[in-house]
């Protein structure tokens, strides 16, 4: 899953790809690379975040989806929004990607109305606060009952586990010990569903590196790497084409 990000503040790349022919090019860079979804967004989640309005929000994305929905390839939209869920699943998107897990009223009606997958976010707090007052004990367990019963939930709601991949959410109000756990222990949560791995460029990385985060690829790659060897269907990612060049020295274990 390649990411495209429609902000002039997303923590990574904030602003490089906020001009809609710019981040068309970036998405056709990103299949170039090799990805095989492409994942845009047009708020940023990053802690300590400013929100935008739902129309902010869509006068961002709309431009860029009317393109890339041509591409025939499969797309999904960052967002918490229903408004924007509602319109996004109108012009034929494929999968909706929400920090929130669809518990903004009225998003899990969005999803449910429609024929898309989702991918389900854990979140302690929200993205003003979220680092300031981390979640405290093992995370592990939390993160794996939060994501249990949601995961019930919308499936009450008549979204089918089909349609469902999970995602731990790495730096949402974690601790740098605690993203780490979640990695370590990743196969205890593997059995709820296919799992989506976000580590690409994030703070814990730099932590243990001492990396700024426009160095991040290299520990992002290996985090990638580590995630699917434990499990991921999913890697949501910045460097697409190292991904894969780090999955393929992976793979090639399994063939000797």
């Amino acid at each position: 899953m390649g990411i495209v990000n429609l902000t002039p503040d997303s923590f990574s790349d904030g602003g490089l790809f906020h001009a809609p022919a710019q981040a068309i090019d970036h998405a056709r860079r990103l299949l170039n690379d090799g990805a095989d979804i492409l994942d845009l967004g047009a708020e940023s989640t990053r802690p300590g975040a400013s929100a935008v309005g739902a129309d902010e929000e869509w006068r961002r994305l709309q431009p860029v989806l009317n393109e890339v929905l041509r591409w025939q390839v499969p797309i999904s939209v960052d967002t918490f929004r229903p408004e924007t869920m509602r319109r996004a699943l109108d012009l034929g998107v494929d999968i909706i990607n929400d920090i929130w897990a669809l518990r903004q009223p009225g998003a899990l009606i969005a999803v449910a109305q429609s024929r898309a997958g989702v991918c389900l976010m854990h979140m302690h707090g929200e993205p003003v606060s979220m680092q300031i007052s981390p979640m405290a004990g093992d995370a592990v367990p939390q993160v794996r009952d939060f994501l249990r019963k949601r995961l019930a939930e919308v499936q009450a709601a008549g979204v089918t586990p089909q349609r469902v991949t999970l995602d731990p959410g790495i730096g949402f109000g974690k601790t740098v010990e605690q993203n780490f756990s979640l990695l370590a222990r990743q196969a205890e949560l593997t059995d709820l569903g296919p799992l989506l791995a976000g580590w690409s460029r994030k703070s814990s990385l730099g932590t243990v590196t001492g990396l700024d985060v426009s160095l991040r690829m290299p520990p992002s790659v290996v985090a990638a790497v580590l995630a699917a060897e434990r499990g991921a269907a999913v890697l949501r990612v910045h460097d697409v084409a190292e991904t894969v060049a780090g999955l393929a020295v992976w793979r090639q274990l399994g063939s000797v």
